[in-house]
C-alpha cells in the first residue's frame, strides 16, 4: 500500500509530516476563530434585531452604529484586513504568525458575516410569536432567549454552516501570510515547487472538512426543525 502511494503521490509521502502539522493547524485555527466568532457574532447578530427601529429594544442610534461598523468590515477584503489587524494581533496574541497570530484576523474578517447570518436567522421568525410574548408580559431578556433563539436553532444551524465553510476558505489565504495550515502547505509545496499532487491532496482534504461540516451542519437543521 505505501509504494502504491508513494508511486502515485511521490511529494506529499515525502511531506506527510508537515502535511499532518498543516491539516492540524488548519483545524485548530478553524476552532478557535470559528468559537470566538460563533460568540460575538451571535452577540451582533442579536443586537442588529432587537434594536432596530420597531423592534422590542428600539435604539436607533446604536442599530445605526453596529450595522454601519459590520457593513464596514464585510466590505473590506480579507487579504487587506489581514494585514490591516496585525498590529492588534501582535498586541493581543504577541505574534503575527502562525495559528496564534491568525485568530485575530480570522475573527474580524468572519464575526461580520456570521452577525449577518443570525441577523437574518432572527428575522424569519413569525412576528406573532414575540407580540404573544409580550401580551403575556415575557421581559425582552425572556423574549430573546425563549422566542428569538429557541424558535431560530434550525436558522442559526445553517448560518453557522455556511460561516465555517467560509471560515476555512479564509485560513487558506491566511497561510499565504504567514499562519500555516493547508493554504501555506499549498503554496509553498504545490504551487511554488510544482509538485501538482500536493495541490491535488490539499484541494481533497478541503473538499472532505467542507463535507462534513455540511453534514453535522445538516443534521442539526433536520433535528432542530419543527
Amino acid at each position: 500500500m505505501r509504494e502504491t502511494l508513494v508511486n502515485w503521490l511521490p511529494h506529499v509521502m515525502e511531506r506527510l509530516p508537515d502535511l499532518w502539522e498543516a491539516l492540524a493547524d488548519t483545524l485548530l485555527m478553524v476552532l478557535w476563530s470559528g468559537a470566538v466568532s460563533f460568540l460575538l457574532g451571535m452577540l451582533l447578530g442579536v443586537l442588529l434585531t432587537v434594536t432596530k427601529p420597531g423592534n422590542i429594544l428600539e435604539n436607533r442610534p446604536l442599530y445605526q452604529i453596529v450595522d454601519k461598523a459590520v457593513s464596514l468590515f464585510r466590505s473590506i477584503p480579507f487579504i487587506i484586513l489581514l494585514t490591516w489587524v496585525m498590529p492588534l494581533s501582535r498586541t493581543l496574541m504577541g505574534t503575527t504568525l502562525y495559528v496564534r497570530g491568525a485568530i485575530v484576523p480570522l475573527v474580524f474578517g468572519s464575526v461580520p458575516f456570521f452577525s449577518r447570518q443570525v441577523e437574518s436567522a432572527l428575522a424569519e421568525l413569525d412576528h406573532g410569536l414575540i407580540e404573544a410574548a409580550l401580551s403575556m408580559g415575557s421581559s425582552p431578556w425572556e423574549i430573546i432567549f425563549r422566542v428569538y433563539l429557541r424558535e431560530s436553532v434550525a436558522a442559526i444551524a445553517r448560518g453557522t454552516t455556511i460561516t465555517l465553510v467560509s471560515l476555512l476558505n479564509l485560513t487558506a489565504m491566511a497561510g499565504v501570510v504567514g499562519a500555516g495550515g493547508l493554504g501555506d502547505f499549498a503554496v509553498r509545496y504545490g504551487h511554488d515547487r510544482n509538485w501538482a499532487d500536493v495541490t491535488n491532496v490539499t484541494v481533497v482534504l478541503l473538499v472532505v472538512i467542507v463535507c462534513i461540516i455540511e453534514f453535522i451542519g445538516g443534521r442539526v437543521v433536520r433535528k432542530t426543525t419543527h
